[in-house]
């Protein structure tokens, strides 16, 4: 029997988001659920399980509680899985080109909204080249 190596691909690291996050995918929000870590590359969800997974040209990032609303953000699903209750899924997905204005409000969201155990910390842009 041979192991497989997991060889981490992602070129940020995810940070857990703070509850009453959400992602709505499609123009109906046809998959919406619990935004679970995010990133300047990506992002994870939960959604109810249905047959037709998560797709769409964009998605929305959003609070409940607080003003923030970030729309059409472009993405690829990189993957989707059933998690071990069965009734909802994971989704993770990669995003795609984003504005200057989305990757702008991208930074703030997570400088201000994901976990204060692991904070995020805005890259100069000496770093960001």
């Amino acid at each position: 029997m041979t192991k497989k190596t997991l060889v981490e691909r992602r070129k940020h690291k995810r940070i857990q988001v703070r509850t009453g996050a959400f992602v709505g995918v499609g123009p109906h929000f046809n998959q919406v659920g619990p935004l679970i870590d995010i990133s300047m590359g990506g992002l994870a969800f939960r959604y109810m399980a249905r047959e037709k997974q998560p797709d769409g040209l964009s998605l929305d990032i959003f609070l409940t509680d607080r003003d923030f609303y970030l729309d059409y953000v472009p993405f690829t699903a990189v993957s989707d899985f059933k998690t071990p209750d069965t009734t909802t899924r994971r989704c993770s997905v990669q995003f795609g080109n984003l504005t200057q204005s989305q990757i702008s409000c991208l930074e703030h969201f997570i400088a201000a909204y994901t976990s204060p155990s692991r904070p995020y910390r805005v890259p100069t842009a000496s770093e960001k080249s």
